[in-house]
């Protein structure tokens, strides 16, 4: 009954290259684009820093010798690629109905079966890593059993304080909203070391951001002028989303509001009173490791973001199959990952 199992379509190579086709549901940060990927071969990955800033050059005189740079101390980080599993089963019962000798259809049918199977475990798996990405852009990572990465514990580097917004104000000072976003941008620019960047994008929960739609400043920026419908719509031209967001003082504003997408408590988004500042286009500041799964036949391969593979019950009965992926998403300078709260 089961020896359809053993063709090469179920093998580890062709079940892993099966689902690398499959379409990925990356979530939010996903679609933005803001992780590069690297696979690597190993189970840790080490991070090298070598100082922070940029020196100006003194000018010298022609033919005489220039001024030496200083050494900088190096440091080293090692961080472990965290292991996500979850496991399926066809039993004999499923296939039973489609069993047929000589069924050029036999092979296709039950290789249905098996994707419908593991897509529902991608399902999981690309939700647990939106996650962890949410987790990233705010300098701690945090998985489902409470387990945490401080990214800024990880670079030895203080966690931005929160900056109040002071939204909650009747009768905020003129100018008050926008000198905040501007005290934000340039924040941003010192923690970079000067580093540019293409724009600043703040994901911010429900409370934060109805109240600064609502803002006096930001009301009176749209009125009077084509882009008002920004306001009644609460969307932004090429950086659309799913989201409601809106620009003002110079950054793009989205509303990720936290709500508890798989049922277990874990909250996707960013808390209602609360803005997270994320500056796009910083190359190298958001990365994902994918590592290689524990079968003998990926040992030091390189790594995927996914892989699949299935063996044998006993006594026949069907067979036993597990979906996984082995993911790390960090970002590198913590420090310039700066938040904000509603008052």
């Amino acid at each position: 009954m089961l020896d359809i199992f053993n063709n090469d379509a179920f093998s580890v190579t062709s079940l892993t290259d099966a689902i690398s086709d499959k379409k990925v549901r990356p979530g939010r940060l996903g679609e933005l684009g803001l992780f590069n990927t690297t696979s690597v071969t190993t189970l840790t990955i080490a991070l090298e820093s070598i100082g922070d800033t940029i020196q100006l050059v003194a000018p010298s005189p022609r033919g005489a010798p220039g001024e030496t740079r200083g050494n900088e101390k190096r440091s080293v980080r090692n961080l472990s690629i965290p292991h996500f599993q979850r496991d399926w089963s066809v039993v004999a019962d499923e296939v039973q109905g489609i069993r047929a000798y000589g069924s050029e259809t036999q092979l296709m049918t039950v290789q249905g079966l098996v994707a419908q199977k593991i897509a529902q475990n991608i399902a999981d798996l690309d939700l647990t890593d939106e996650y962890s990405r949410i987790g990233a852009i705010q300098g701690i990572v945090t998985y489902k059993g409470g387990q945490t990465l401080n990214l800024f514990d990880e670079f030895g580097v203080a966690q931005p304080a929160e900056v109040d917004f002071d939204l909650d104000n009747a009768s905020p000072a003129s100018g008050a909203l926008r000198k905040k976003c501007v005290g934000i941008i340039r924040d941003t620019h010192k923690a970079l070391g000067g580093v540019p960047f293409q724009y600043l994008h703040a994901f911010v929960g429900d409370t934060f951001f109805d109240q600064l739609l609502a803002h006096k400043e930001v009301t009176a920026t749209y009125e009077g002028w084509g882009d008002a419908r920004i306001l009644r719509e609460s969307y932004v031209g090429k950086n659309r989303a799913s989201n409601p967001m809106f620009e003002f003082g110079g950054i793009v504003w989205e509303n990720y509001g936290a709500i508890d997408a798989s049922g277990d408590g874990a909250l996707m988004g960013i808390t209602a009173t609360a803005a997270k500042f994320v500056p796009i286009g910083v190359p190298g500041l958001f990365r994902t490791y994918y590592g290689p799964a524990d079968y003998m036949e990926t040992v030091n391969t390189l790594g995927q973001r996914l892989y699949a593979k299935q063996w044998p019950m006993q006594n026949g009965k069907g067979v036993h199959g597990e979906t996984q992926t082995n993911a790390l998403h960090i970002a590198t300078r913590p420090a310039a990952l700066l938040r904000a709260k509603n008052t």
